[in-house]
Parts: structure tokens; sequence; C-alpha cells
């Protein structure tokens, strides 16, 4: 009887036997590269804190800078062919303004005649690189008296390339605070109450109903509204961090609090109260491990939330305040029809939520499946 050897005996190549010989980390890392919707989400939002963090190196104009001669300038778009000459390298034309026969409105139009190369590395406005290095280097401009608006201007000729920019700091920020202090406040309340129980159990969690009972909306503005608009900028961001993470919490709690009731029963458990451990040290160091990437995916998820409280408020005049800047406060450029007919380029720090959300939830995805590596 001929054949080849059975399966069990079969050699298993490096491949194989890199993968059975896999830590925990290492399959998570391996789902998670193949998810491609994560990849990109993650790349995404890479970009983005890297802008955020070189906001100045990345900018073209100084974000508080006024040009009252291009007020409610369209975006300048860049190329590289020129008519009649061909290929000149990277440009953008000069505006011209001109008037509506009908309307009597200013418009503006491409000056073709006059073009601004652009340029790599050049010196411009200064800033702090870091917030520390006093430098004047930035990645793209254009050289002489021209002028470079990538994403048009406002009402008062600001440019809304560099703004747009700059508003990640707070509006990507604030989502990282935000659901840091919702995480410790859920882990430690949830965690107690499904421990403890009894009269503790029974007062967090009447606590946590109440809380959701009320309108989400509604309870922002009016904590919102509590804060002194005399407060310095910096003041009112860890206010409005705050006033989000009073809601935040309560879902990072009841979750907890479920996973501790089904795991304090566990053999785990039972051999760390006979081993002398306290009742926090057995929550920090058995249970909240056990469910740590459940909690990651949840943080991942609750980053969104955040972004677009901020965002909601601040649009509603009740978040952060000029001269901040961060993308609701830019949408209040866009609250009426009339402005985002003529000047569509206001509505473009929605689309950086947007993107910025969806990108989030992708990561999310990612990572829910990459906690199970051996789920198919």
């Amino acid at each position: 009887m001929t054949g080849g050897a059975p399966a069990n005996d079969q050699p298993v190549d490096a491949r194989n036997e890199r993968y059975y010989t896999a830590s925990q980390w290492q399959l998570a890392w391996r789902k998670f590269r193949r998810h491609r919707l994560a990849i990109i989400g993650g790349s995404i939002l890479g970009l983005f804190y890297l802008f955020a963090v070189f906001a100045g190196f990345f900018s073209t104009n100084d974000i508080h800078e006024q040009y009252l001669d291009r007020i409610n300038a369209p975006p300048q778009r860049v190329r590289i062919f020129a008519p009649g000459t061909g290929l000149v390298g990277p440009f953008v034309y000069a505006y011209r303004s001109v008037r509506d026969p009908v309307t009597l409105r200013k418009e503006y139009v491409e000056d073709t005649s006059v073009r601004f190369p652009l340029r790599a590395f050049v010196r411009g406005h200064g800033y702090r690189l870091l917030g520390v290095i006093r430098t004047d280097i930035h990645l793209l401009g254009v050289g002489g008296d021209g002028y470079l608006h990538l994403f048009g201007t406002d009402k008062l000729g600001r440019d809304m390339w560099s703004r747009n920019i700059h508003a990640a700091r707070i509006s990507l920020t604030i989502g990282l605070v935000g659901v840091a202090l919702s995480f410790v406040l859920g882990c430690f309340l949830g965690g107690l109450s499904g421990f403890a129980g009894g009269r503790v159990d029974v007062v967090i969690q009447r606590v946590i109903e109440l809380i959701i009972s009320i309108p989400q909306i509604p309870l922002w503005m009016g904590l919102s509204a509590a804060l002194p608009k005399k407060w310095p900028t910096a003041a009112i961001y860890f206010g409005i961090t705050i006033v989000l993470s009073v809601v935040g919490w309560v879902e990072v709690a009841r979750v907890v609090r479920g996973r501790v009731l089904a795991s304090r029963e566990e053999d785990y458990t039972m051999a760390a109260k006979i081993a002398g451990a306290t009742d926090l040290e057995t929550i920090r160091r058995h249970m909240l491990p056990s469910m740590f990437s459940y909690l990651i995916v949840r943080l991942t998820l609750a980053i969104p939330f955040m972004i677009l409280g901020e965002t909601a408020l601040s649009f509603l005049g009740l978040g952060m305040q000029a001269p901040a800047v961060s993308w609701g406060v830019l949408l209040q450029n866009a609250q009426n029809f009339r402005t985002i007919a003529l000047h569509p380029w206001l509505l473009i720090p929605a689309l950086f939520v947007i993107v910025t959300v969806l990108a989030f939830n992708f990561v999310g995805d990612g990572l829910r499946d990459a906690a199970d590596p051996y789920r198919k």
C-alpha cells in the first residue's frame, strides 16, 4: 500500500511555524493588517494628526492675517500645464475681481496673465515648531508678492487652508482628552459598581440612568452656557472637554459593570481574593485586563463622538469661541443657505469632520476584529 504520510505528519513550513508560535499581539496585528479599511483609516488619521502637530509648517499663511482685497475668494487651482507653453511646473493663477452685470456682486476670476509658481520650503510668517523652535520655513508657498489660497478665503479674507490645518489641533485633541477622562471615570465607577454591589451599585446605576435620560444636546448646551465667556481659550478648551466627558463616561461604566459582574465569580478572581488582594487591586490587575481589548475598541469608537460634540457646540456658538480655531468654529461661517450657495468652500471643515469620523470607525472595526484573532 502506497501513499503519502498522514496529514498530521506533514512538515510545517516556516510561515506556518511563525503563525503557531506567534504571540497574542502578533496575531492581532496580523489580523488588523488584513482589514484594508482599517489600514486606510489609520493612514488618514496619521496624516491628519501630522498636520495638527506641524500645523505651522504645513500652513501657507498666518491664520489671523486678513487679506481685504481677497474677501470670500474661491480656492486657487494648482496647475502644471499652461496654455501655449506646455509643461511649466506647478503654479496658480492670480485673482482678478469683476462685477456681475446682473447682481452687481463682486466675483473673482483667474488672471491668466499672472502666474505664481509653487515652491517648497519657502520662508513666510513666523511660528514656533512644536511650540518651542522659532522658524519661518513652510512646506509650500509662492515667492515674491504672490499669494496662495488652496481652500479660498473667508468673509474676513483669512486663508482657509491654514485655518483648517490649525483647527485640527483642537478638534482632534479634544476627542483624545475627553475620551481619556471618560475612560478613567467610567472604568472606576463601573468597576466599583459591579464589584461592590449593594447600595453602591444602586446609587451609581441611578446616577447613570439619570444622565442617560437627559437629552444630550440640551445637556451639552446647558453645561457649555454655564462656562464664563471671559475665560481664556485654554480654560474654555478644558471646560468643553469636561462637559463632553460628563456624558461620555456612562456608557463605558455600564459596559465595565456588566463585564465585572460576569468575571467576579471566575476562578482567577477568587484566587486573587484568596491570595489577599484588595478589591481595587483585583479590579485593576485582574478584571480590567480581561476586557482590555474590548475597551480599546470602545475608546476608538468614542473619539468621533467627542469630536462631533465639540463641532456641534462650537457651530451653535456654545463651544470654542474666536479667536480660537476649530472645525466647529470655522463652520459658523456657513450657517445660512446663501453663504453655502455663493461660497461652498466654507463647508470644507465639514468634510474634515466626516472623513475623521469615518476613519475612526474603520479603525474601530479593524480593532474589533483584531481583538479576536482566532475568529474567521
